[in-house]
């Protein structure tokens, strides 16, 4: 596991420079990552927060949801993205029923993702309900990240996909609830697919910073699936994804014509072997 700091020109980030990029107007840029290679890659390229999402559930798992992905095994993803890390702040999804059972439950999955896969910090889904928990968590000494809005853990009670917070009510308990995180202690806060406006009103309400998912252009930062951005899933496409590469057709081209040089004969090649 990386015990390294970062490196002179660019300096390990944490969560007092996230908060400090918000007090100075300055976006956060946030992705995700699963493994070694694409950690490493996001790494270098500057980007502030790697997201350890359970989104790996879909993404690498191939499952219809979040929910069956464990501990154990986001610890397992956790722990291959620390490796590949210099200069970001990395962020460990906790999954579905490791903190909502009991505190104390919470607070030792906290403390093994944080312990044992190297984590420096924890995000959980939920509002009111989650605030004592996440006051227990932080006050152990474990940074905390919040999640409003379409929180994909709860899909099955929202039943639904759609836009969050539309309604004049939802959208009060939104603003109550990010309040309620500040206030138990949580770092920064996702706001994930609701409108614009209710998102910029929670962005300048709150003194921590707001990422973004389809929440707009006012929240302090911007997250996506990296695997999206780059064009590797062409099954999804919300209004709020931007693709910045087609690697899905750059990678089928790739592995055609490997195909058919091995067919034909022609890879190896002479320069391609030992004498």
């Amino acid at each position: 596991m990386s015990t390294q700091s970062g490196t002179a020109t660019t300096p390990r980030i944490t969560t007092r420079t996230v908060v400090d990029m918000k007090g100075r107007s300055e976006k956060i840029s946030m992705l995700t990552a699963y493994d070694f290679t694409m950690a490493r890659i996001v790494d270098q390229a500057g980007v502030d927060i790697i997201l350890v999402g359970d989104s790996a559930s879909n993404v690498m798992a191939g499952h219809e949801t979040t929910l069956p992905i464990t501990l154990e095994q986001m610890m397992y993803h956790t722990a291959c993205v620390v490796r590949g890390t210099d200069h970001a702040l990395v962020v460990a999804d906790l999954p579905f029923m490791s903190y909502q059972v009991t505190d104390t439950g919470a607070l030792e999955s906290a403390g093994r993702m944080m312990k044992e896969a190297g984590a420096h910090a924890v995000k959980l889904e939920g509002g009111a309900y989650v605030a004592p928990t996440v006051k227990k968590i932080v006050d152990a000494g474990i940074p905390v990240m919040g999640h409003l809005g379409l929180t994909p853990q709860s899909i099955y009670k929202f039943g639904t996909y759609k836009v969050r917070a539309t309604d004049s009510e939802e959208a009060d308990r939104l603003l109550s609830d990010a309040r309620l995180l500040e206030e138990a202690g949580c770092f920064a806060v996702v706001l994930e697919k609701i409108p614009s406006n209710l998102a910029e009103k929670v962005t300048s309400e709150l003194s921590i910073p707001t990422i973004g998912i389809g929440a707009g252009q006012a929240c302090d930062g911007q997250v996506l699936v990296t695997h999206d951005m780059l064009g590797l899933n062409k099954d999804f496409s919300p209004r709020f994804l931007r693709r910045y590469a087609d690697m899905h057709s750059q990678m089928t081209d790739a592995i055609k014509n490997y195909h058919s040089d091995v067919k034909k004969g022609t890879f190896p090649d002479k320069n391609e072997q030992y004498e």
